[in-house]
């Protein structure tokens, strides 16, 4: 049987919640028993604080020896040595070498041995020796001690109750720290492949280029496309950067011009696609610059990946185009990326925006992250995204996005 690996985040954030959670439980288990000795302590000092008071108030106040509170019995001893005191008293009583020594001119005694409380004293015409059984204080202690510990048994499994809820939230920044991470080096590795292999590619057609013995003037313009594109995988580079920080997202935006992005990547793309013997063209349906607020690297990364997915599906001698049209609606900016290709099943439209997710109805391609993240970065400039499309007649993915202020024309 093959196991499959078990994820190291899940397993640390598992590891974690089980060490904060045994110190939760272990903390407050011990506070419970701390409290619970000192209680059975203290009450325990004040029940025989308390017989030892009833002992000497018997002792100050009996009158005879006959009829003494319950589980209690008196002796007395008179000057004249005779020794009287209640019946049938416990084994071992009266203590007479006590009764001897205070009667002497000793000072009054207490004692408590073999289950029994033993207060003797002095007074007017006799020495009275009080004996009560500690079996009654004793009983009511291991009530005492089994009520704390009952309570200590309900506290440790509050404790465990509170300590795995209180595991759960205590890590839960750290699970979405880890959530984060995953997902930044997803997102980092997906979106850096597609400049890296545009800068590859400018570089191979330059190099074979140079060998082929091309002029300076032949080459220069592949040379300020390679410049262009180290300074866009910059760009790509700190925009994941600050979109990897939720708390900067509304950071740099910027007045984008979508005709001037979508030109840009059409450049970028047009190698590819003269490879590929596809035309890749832009098709601006109406006049006017389409301006909307944003991250103009974010935007071209969106527009690289509809692109990039375009070409992937349409064949030699198939069509892309990107169109523009910013006054199809009042205040929204259309753009939409067409092919001829391989289309896809309407029904898929929606998972095609999912993580890597793959198609349905017997369609096996994985689809990756490009259209997830590009769903991500159109719903943070406050668009919509949307895919239209059937088997083997190409695909439509439309953009809407919020057009700039009007008042404030300009360019990014």
């Amino acid at each position: 049987m093959i196991r499959t690996p078990r994820d190291p985040d899940k397993a640390l954030l598992a590891r974690s919640r089980l060490v904060l959670g045994l110190q939760t439980a272990a903390a407050i288990t011990i506070s419970l028993l701390v409290v619970g000795v000192l209680a059975v302590v203290v009450v325990g000092r004040g029940q025989r604080a308390a017989a030892e008071a009833q002992l000497r108030q018997t002792a100050a106040t009996e009158e005879d020896v006959i009829d003494p509170p319950p589980d209690t019995w008196i002796f007395e001893l008179t000057a004249d040595g005779t020794v009287k005191g209640t019946k049938s008293p416990p084994g071992g009583f009266p203590d007479l070498a006590a009764l001897t020594r205070v009667q002497a001119g000793g000072p009054a005694e207490t004692t408590a041995e073999n289950g029994y409380l033993t207060y003797t004293r002095r007074r007017s015409r006799a020495t009275v020796q009080v004996v009560a059984s500690m079996g009654p204080l004793r009983e009511q202690q291991r009530r005492l001690i089994a009520a704390v510990g009952l309570a200590e048994l309900i506290g440790l499994l509050l404790a465990a109750g509170s300590a795995v809820l209180l595991s759960r939230q205590a890590t839960a920044p750290l699970g979405e720290a880890l959530a984060r991470q995953r997902q930044f080096v997803a997102d980092a590795s997906h979106e850096l492949r597609t400049p890296l292999t545009q800068l590859h590619t400018r570089a191979q057609l330059l190099d074979r280029e140079l060998r082929a013995g091309a002029t300076t003037a032949e080459i220069a313009e592949d040379v300020h496309q390679l410049v262009v594109g180290t300074r866009q995988l910059g760009e790509v580079v700190e925009d994941l950067l600050l979109s990897s920080q939720p708390s900067r997202h509304r950071d740099g935006l910027t007045r984008v011009n979508l005709t001037t992005v979508a030109a840009a990547v059409v450049a970028a793309e047009q190698n590819r696609a003269r490879t590929q013997s596809v035309e890749l063209a832009l098709s601006p349906t109406a006049a006017g610059p389409a301006v909307v607020n944003g991250r103009e690297p974010a935007l071209r990364r969106v527009l690289t990946a509809l692109v990039d997915n375009a070409l992937s599906h349409t064949p030699a001698g198939g069509h892309v185009t990107i169109e523009l049209d910013p006054q199809s609606e009042p205040r929204w900016v259309t753009l939409i990326v067409r092919d001829d290709g391989s289309g896809f099943d309407p029904a898929d439209a929606e998972r095609l925006f999912a993580r890597f997710a793959r198609g349905g109805h017997g369609d096996h391609r994985r689809f990756g992250l490009g259209l997830a993240l590009a769903r991500e970065v159109i719903a943070g400039h406050n668009g919509t995204i949307t895919a239209h499309g059937s088997p083997g007649k190409g695909a439509a993915f439309t953009i809407r996005l919020p057009a700039a202020d009007p008042a404030h024309s300009g360019e990014a």
